[in-house]
């Protein structure tokens, strides 16, 4: 089989990914636009997400495109039982701070997206011995379309506040299929200079000498 030449990046790419990756954003439903997103531009996104890489190119991934506004419904009620018991996670003025949170944008984005894990029958390379592996891929499926998706100037929010049965009983996805993303994308009026929840002051930003150890712990 004959060898293609590869690709090499320049140095303006390279900076021009690192610009993409650090504004990078998941945004809330207060900044989403009613603007339709252009048929081309989501496929670009959905592109983006079949080249990302898969335990033994195995490709577990599917998506679930949403726009009906019934069906949002259905999925925004199940996000409000859960924010519900999530603020009793939380005390006092952190909890406060939880509920005046907007943490998602499942009705004012043009579109949602559930994105599942489908197994594959039998063993796949490389996740006999770490079964997750699997997941894992389609999570990098879906940090692939973040990525595009800001550099289409288009925003993406992840929703994790859902019951995953009960969003897929609304989507009447298949019994062996796992959701993993719940998933709003639409333009947005601004995207922050920093994650929101930095700004606000909920957690701070982490720096590389207190999250990578060399060699091993001790």
């Amino acid at each position: 089989m004959p060898i293609e030449s590869q690709r090499i990046f320049t140095k303006d790419e390279q900076q021009l990914l690192e610009e993409i990756l650090v504004h990078r954003r998941d945004v809330r439903g207060n900044r989403f636009l009613k603007t339709p997103i252009p048929k081309d531009a989501m496929d670009t996104i959905l592109e983006a997400a079949l080249a990302a890489p898969s335990v033994g190119f195995s490709q577990p991934w599917e998506f679930v495109l949403i726009k009906d506004q019934q069906t949002k419904q259905a999925v925004k009620a199940t996000f409000s039982e859960e924010t519900r018991k999530a603020a009793l996670s939380f005390e006092d003025q952190k909890q406060q701070e939880y509920i005046q949170l907007k943490l998602e944008g499942i009705l004012e984005s043009p579109l949602n997206m559930a994105v599942f894990y489908k197994p594959k029958e039998g063993p796949v390379l490389g996740q006999t011995s770490m079964p997750n592996m699997g997941k894992y891929s389609v999570v990098c499926a879906i940090q692939n379309m973040w990525l595009m998706a800001r550099s289409l100037n288009i925003g993406m929010g992840w929703v994790s506040i859902l019951d995953p049965e009960k969003v897929k009983k609304v989507l009447n996805a298949p019994p062996e299929n796992q959701l993993i993303g719940y998933l709003c994308f639409g333009y947005t009026d601004m995207f922050y200079n920093q994650p929101e929840l930095e700004l606000r002051k909920w957690e701070r930003k982490k720096l590389q000498k207190e999250v990578v150890i060399n060699e091993r712990y001790v």
